[in-house]
């Protein structure tokens, strides 16, 4: 069976750039004794926003790694799949993140939930995981509860992972599920039940991105209070070593934090209950690989800034158009959006730092950085002119993605 290793970066490169700084950032962490598999992510959202295929992740993945002479695994991933999405995705990936959150809150036959609950009998009464200094007290009506709202994503996540492994055979793949772009947090007992219901479907989970508490909003900092995610983050780290032995669910199982770029205020809780535990831990770095080409472009001054400017103006102009599709995970105050005007008179500095997700700046404004994260599509209707940009201005640009990804995240991850 493919295994993921210990840990794994999702690196997202929405237009196929920056494969190889972001595998330098990884191959810097070589260098403290920290190895980390990569897994090149991008949704099917995305491709159709930009125009792109799956099977150009595997052609960047492979190249990237082939020229710096990447010896360990890497994987590209079919980021947030459903049953509508599966199938273009399945000749070039070897990763699949099952997403769930579509059929989460829709009930199952009535005779699944029942089968179920006969499963669960044993379980009620007083359950002790070890390691959690709390009882859980499981009733038939919580258990119940849980089966309502996720029975039925569980059996779609099976239907899926049946047709991906009809294609690419049993083990050639690796299987996360996700359910984190959902409004509420999963409890750890909830977690605990539905891995239950994924092992009886036979779902060979290795890696699950459950909700947290707080907000996971796209390319700033977590909102909410950092110890009680530590909380919840502990608790499921102990139920996922539980489930491994009581339901046979696979030993390398772990824990995925999406949206989890730019999460600055959790990344050392992550990393001190990962060592703590001896676990590993998936993060994905999302789209902020976009806003650092925006960055190194505006620090390149000229017809870059230039560029990076009319986005932004014209992304003021389409601001609910852009802001429709991710309403779940983005806080823009559009009070504190600086006007065409001002933004126009900046100079390269001044927009760089604005942007740059670096918050005693003075200058940065997580207004202005969520509204440009999620104006790539701009960039995408002028898809030529961008590529030549990005093709130009290169060593700027890759010297940001680097930065980026090896001093903002995983040194800050692995507290280095």
């Amino acid at each position: 069976m493919k295994q993921l290793g210990k840990y794994s970066l999702g690196v997202g490169d929405r237009f196929g750039h920056q494969a190889k700084a972001q595998l330098k950032a990884i191959m810097e962490m070589k260098k403290h004794g920290i190895d980390i598999t990569p897994v090149w992510n991008k949704s099917n959202r995305e491709h159709e926003i930009i125009g792109t295929h799956p099977d150009d992740v595997r052609i960047e993945a492979d190249a990237a790694t082939k020229e710096l002479n990447w010896k360990n695994n890497y994987f590209v991933d079919a980021d947030h799949i459903n049953l509508n999405t599966v199938e273009k995705f399945i000749p070039s990936s070897d990763f699949f993140t099952i997403d769930v959150a579509a059929y989460i809150g829709k009930e199952a036959d009535k005779k699944d939930i029942e089968a179920f609950l006969d499963k669960c009998e044993k379980y009620y009464g007083e359950l002790s995981i070890p390691g959690i200094s709390h009882k859980f007290i499981i009733t038939k009506e919580l258990v119940k509860g849980v089966a309502d709202h996720y029975l039925f994503a569980a059996q779609k996540a099976s239907e899926i992972y049946k047709i991906i492994e009809g294609k690419k055979g049993k083990g050639n793949f690796i299987t996360e599920v996700s359910m984190d772009e959902v409004p509420n947090p999963q409890t750890p007992i909830e977690l605990f039940f539905i891995l239950f219901m994924l092992a009886e479907e036979k779902v060979p989970v290795q890696t699950i991105a459950p909700r947290f508490s707080g907000r996971f909003n796209k390319g700033v900092n977590y909102v909410g209070d950092p110890s009680q995610f530590a909380k919840e983050f502990e608790e499921d780290i102990l139920v996922l070593d539980y489930v491994v032995k009581e339901f046979g669910i696979p030993a390398e199982i772990k824990l995925s934090v999406h949206s989890g770029s730019d999460k600055f205020s959790i990344y050392p809780h992550i990393g001190s209950i990962i060592k703590k535990h001896n676990k590993g831990i998936h993060v994905k770095t999302a789209g902020t690989t976009w806003l650092e080409e925006v960055i190194g472009l505006s620090m390149a001054d000229g017809e870059a800034l230039a560029f990076v400017k009319a986005i932004y103006s014209k992304a003021l102009d389409k601001i609910e158009e852009l802001c429709a599709p991710y309403a779940d995970v983005i806080d823009i105050d559009s009070t504190k959006l600086p006007s065409k005007e001002e933004v126009n008179n900046w100079s390269a500095e001044k927009m760089a730092a604005t942007l740059r997700h670096i918050t005693d700046n003075k200058d940065y404004n997580p207004n202005l950085r969520q509204l440009v994260h999620v104006g790539y599509k701009l960039a995408a209707l002028q898809i030529d002119k961008y590529n030549n940009l990005l093709e130009k201005y290169e060593d700027i640009i890759s010297s940001c993605v680097f930065e980026n990804i090896y001093d903002r995240h995983l040194c800050r991850l692995f507290n280095i």
